[in-house]
């Protein structure tokens, strides 16, 4: 539910780019210089404080926690002057309108968990305070933890976030923290920023205790690593025009939060983790047009879709369409709680199930982008409302730069443009390959972007 945006401040809250702030004195906010950070989540505060962030025309919002009063946390930010309210639960209706009464002009934020997300309305920012911690996983041991899908498995949130735009969403934020008791390092960083921004969202920036520390005394290292996590901001903020971007592929996916949308680590990561292009449709947006242009259309909510959901389903198979119907009970008792990020073991399994189906369907197919040599990075192809743009986000989960990377490609353009966080940009050369075009990147870091027109 959002109130009444501050039109003092130097953005629309569309366009925060938000941060935790561990600090409370004045001087903290000269860190902010040369960042597009321009949204504070604090808990604590001083009236200079408040006075330099308007100076700066920052938006401070004041962080309610899981267990604290909202109506009580909205008086205290109304009374100190704040843009906002940040509530880290669900609210009902009820107490959402005793918020908003206790202080009407201010901005509310719910970052509540995942299965209580209010998918579909109208509030100009929809988030939650749960989020994986992206990179790959590493067993006892050292070893990488392997997936269904056979690749090193990559914690990710992009999944997660495809199936929130698919609502219609276009300002997701996701609130998660550093995992407690950790140090985590610049790359990581990195990885988190960027596995949001590439499926449209934006991770609100967290530190550890031990960086802030060091980035509070201005520590050499500190400061170069938040002057690259401000690049990669800035990266993705240079071009909000992605976050119209819609999803580009012949795979479709209908699936709901009741059958696991929104946890990591199903079917739509798994997909994601071949690189095969998908397209999340909601039940309640499943319509003869959101599967146009599909060749294969998965059905996750399996049999208990309605029956006029049922017959959009059936005139895309008669009209020459794939069709797989995930098996009776594939996700049946599944009930997502609070707790609740991934899948369960015995889901997992059933899922992996799904998935092997999936994967005999695309084969070697290019059902819209192919990629090689890229076992440890994530990727997400995007094409402009016109569709004369397309854009490639690729995130390297590795701690090292990925070279030779080969992007195959359906459909024909004329140019392609290699982007990265560091500000450079090259034209890379175009040549045919079957039902397409192929590129080849020399290398990419933590991220970079193929445009193609």
């Amino acid at each position: 539910m959002a109130l009444v945006a501050v039109s003092t401040l130097a953005a629309e809250p569309v366009d925060w780019v938000p941060a935790r702030w561990p600090w409370s004195d004045p001087a903290s906010l000269d860190l902010i210089e040369g960042t597009p950070i321009n949204c504070l989540l604090v808990s604590t505060w001083t009236q200079a404080f408040v006075e330099a962030a308007a100076a700066r025309k920052l938006a401070l919002l004041s962080v309610v926690p899981p267990d604290g009063d909202p109506v009580a946390g909205a008086r205290r930010a109304a009374k100190a002057g704040l843009a906002g309210v940040v509530v880290e639960r669900e609210l009902p209706e009820d107490i959402a309108r005793q918020v908003a009464e206790a202080a009407a002009g201010l901005v509310l934020i719910e970052l509540g968990p995942r299965h209580r997300m209010k998918l579909g309305g109208a509030a100009p920012v929809i988030g939650t305070r749960q989020g994986v911690w992206p990179g790959i996983q590493v067993l006892e041991g050292g070893a990488a933890k392997a997936a269904p899908t056979g690749s090193p498995w990559i914690d990710t949130n992009s999944g997660f976030l495809r199936a929130v735009r698919a609502w219609g969403h276009r300002t997701i934020w996701v609130g998660s923290v550093p995992p407690a008791g950790t140090i985590v390092l610049g790359e990581r960083y990195l990885q988190a920023i960027a596995d949001c921004a590439m499926a449209g969202g934006r991770w609100v920036v967290s530190l550890d205790s031990d960086f802030a520390a060091r980035l509070a005394k201005r520590e050499a290292a500190a400061l170069r690593d938040w002057k690259r996590m401000a690049a990669m901001l800035a990266y993705f903020e240079r071009h909000p025009e992605w976050r119209g971007y819609e999803p580009v592929g012949k795979l479709a996916v209908v699936q709901d939060p009741e059958n696991g949308a929104l946890l990591s680590g199903g079917i739509l990561d798994m997909i994601g983790a071949r690189h095969t292009p998908v397209r999340p449709v909601p039940v309640a947006r499943l319509s003869p047009e959101a599967l146009a242009g599909s060749a294969i259309t998965v059905n996750v909510a399996g049999a208990e879709l309605p029956a006029a959901k049922q017959e959009v389903l059936k005139g895309f198979a008669r009209g020459g369409g794939t069709l797989l119907n995930a098996p009776a009970g594939a996700l049946a008792g599944h009930s997502p709680d609070a707790a609740t990020l991934t899948l369960e073991k015995a889901e997992l399994e059933r899922v992996a199930d799904l998935w092997r189906d999936v994967q005999s369907l695309i084969g070697r197919r290019n059902l819209g982008v192919r990629l090689f040599n890229v076992s440890a990075m994530l990727s997400n192809l995007l094409a402009s409302p016109d569709g004369k743009t397309v854009v490639l986000h690729l995130v390297n989960y590795f701690g090292y730069p990925v070279e030779s990377v080969t992007v195959h490609l359906e459909g024909t353009f004329r140019s392609a443009r290699l982007l990265s966080p560091n500000g450079t940009e090259k034209n890379l050369e175009i040549y045919p390959v079957e039902g397409g075009v192929g590129v080849d990147i020399p290398s990419v870091s933590v991220c970079a972007t193929l445009r193609l027109d």
